[in-house]
């Protein structure tokens, strides 16, 4: 049964559910930083899923990545899979400005997370809700 990692749990905000992947909000306000958790249980890297799997895994994410870049107005997206920290198979999809806190270094370690209010948190939900329209369950959290 699938459980997202404490960490995960602890240092982000549940949005919503595409097919695949679980998306999270990273509470930290100096990115637009989202994550996505493929579904699956015991998984921490992508060649562990079943090939159907992956190809949907790289369809979320690409769409994710269009409609942040559009929405966010990004200069450029960070996308990337670690899991240096934890384990659990995840994707890091950042929306990165060149006026960011950390532009042009890497966003991890840089700043420490600013979190969200819970307007911020509202304003964002809500933005997102106008983007992903399709095969996209929102979590109300």
């Amino acid at each position: 049964m699938f459980a997202l990692d404490p960490r995960l749990q602890q240092d982000t905000l549940p949005i919503g559910d595409f097919p695949l992947c679980r998306l999270l909000l990273s509470n930290d306000s100096n990115y637009p930083w989202f994550i996505l958790v493929p579904r699956r249980e015991a998984i921490s890297e992508i060649f562990q899923l079943d090939v159907a799997d992956q190809r949907q895994l790289w369809q979320e994410t690409t769409a994710l990545s269009q409609v942040l870049k559009d929405s966010f107005d990004a200069d450029k997206l960070n996308v990337a899979a670690l899991g240096n920290v934890v384990s659990q198979l995840h994707m890091h999809v950042i929306v990165r400005k060149r006026e960011d806190a950390a532009w042009p270094a890497p966003v991890w370690g840089r700043h420490p997370a600013k979190p969200y209010s819970s307007e911020q948190i509202a304003a964002i939900r809500e933005r997102l809700r106008l983007i992903l329209t399709d095969d996209f369950t929102f979590l109300e959290g």
